[in-house]
């Protein structure tokens, strides 16, 4: 007799996950959520006294391999706070604010008590971030997913005043250049990160290296910062002419997403000292310079434009929260790029 189960998917253990995540996600709710969890759809009223014009600013995204170093150390609590923080990241870049976040996680077979540790870390996120976790997707697919893999991505909208908007059109030579610092490599590298350390230099997520004060694995698991916190006056006072998240494709790709034609971002690598994690990928793989810079942020997780009066008050006020700003160079004129000197 065949049955469900036996096929690979477990109702019971999906229905166990339902029950253990709906108050986490519940205690994420904010004033305009009117839906419940479990509903087909997730409600959402905008408060549109708050507005002028509101616009509305969704991304969608994963933790790329990151997800290996989780299985490996089997610590599976801090991945749903990168995800979410990673999609703030991505639309505070245009000056939104986040409104409401859904995930979606699948794997091979469902362990209730997994699924209940990455929720935990995706319901942080959205505390922290002042985001609602109104809905989701968990899906079980035998066969498709390792053993004890699984893979996950998050959905955020958010909103910004039509007039507040950030999009880079206003970016014109003679404009500073200044990054905040990253928490590591964030979520993006990893899979040359694992090559690198996990490969012929002999290394497991559980060895201590001395240069970075704890082990592979505690490095690589370090979470994915939100900036919403140390943006959020900066976006209030509209001073910031562009943002870049520094994510797949390093400084090198990512800062000319937000240029105009005519615009090159110089950055000086002396404005910054490249954190240990860095080092030591390089050094370990021998890898270049210009490969280093496109693969992983370097330790500059944010990237701000702004006008070079600005700057002086932009670095003080980020000073003033607790950040460690960094006058990474200016903007000049030529063919859109980055250039390093």
């Amino acid at each position: 007799m065949s049955d469900y189960k036996a096929a690979g998917v477990d109702i019971d253990a999906g229905n166990e996950t339902v029950r253990r995540i709906t108050s986490i996600a519940r205690a994420t709710f904010t004033p305009g959520v009117l839906s419940e969890i479990g509903s087909f759809g997730g409600l959402f009223q905008l408060d549109r006294e708050r507005y002028l014009e509101p616009v509305l600013v969704s991304s969608a995204d994963g933790v790329g391999t990151k997800l290996k170093i989780a299985f490996m150390t089997g610590r599976h609590d801090t991945i749903g706070t990168d995800l979410v923080n990673h999609c703030v990241n991505d639309i505070l870049v245009q000056g939104a604010e986040p409104l409401f976040f859904l995930d979606y996680l699948a794997t091979g077979r469902l362990s209730p008590s997994v699924a209940e540790q990455i929720v935990i870390g995706v319901a942080r996120g959205c505390r922290e971030n002042g985001c609602a976790l109104i809905g989701g997707e968990t899906a079980e697919m035998p066969g498709f997913y390792a053993d004890g893999e699984y893979d996950i991505a998050g959905f955020i909208v958010g909103v910004v005043e039509k007039a507040a908007v950030i999009d880079g059109h206003t970016i014109a030579p003679g404009d500073a250049l200044i990054g905040l610092p990253s928490t590591g490599l964030h979520t993006n590298g990893y899979s040359l990160a694992r090559r690198v350390l996990f490969g012929a230099t002999g290394l497991s997520a559980g060895s201590y290296v001395a240069e970075l004060g704890t082990t592979i694995g505690e490095a690589l698991l370090a979470t994915h910062r939100s900036y919403l916190p140390a943006m959020r006056p900066l976006l209030q006072q509209r001073v910031v002419k562009g943002i870049a998240h520094i994510t797949g494709g390093g400084l090198t790709e990512n800062v000319p997403r937000i240029l105009p034609d005519g615009c090159v971002a110089e950055i000086r690598r002396r404005a910054w000292t490249v954190p240990p994690i860095f080092r030591l990928l390089q050094e370990r793989g021998d890898i270049g310079d210009d490969e280093m810079f496109r693969v992983f942020n370097m330790g500059i997780g944010l990237v701000i434009v702004c006008a070079a009066s600005d700057a002086d008050d932009v670095v003080a006020g980020l000073e003033r929260r607790g950040e460690r700003p960094a006058r990474l160079g200016a903007i000049v004129a030529g063919p859109k790029r980055v250039t390093y000197v």
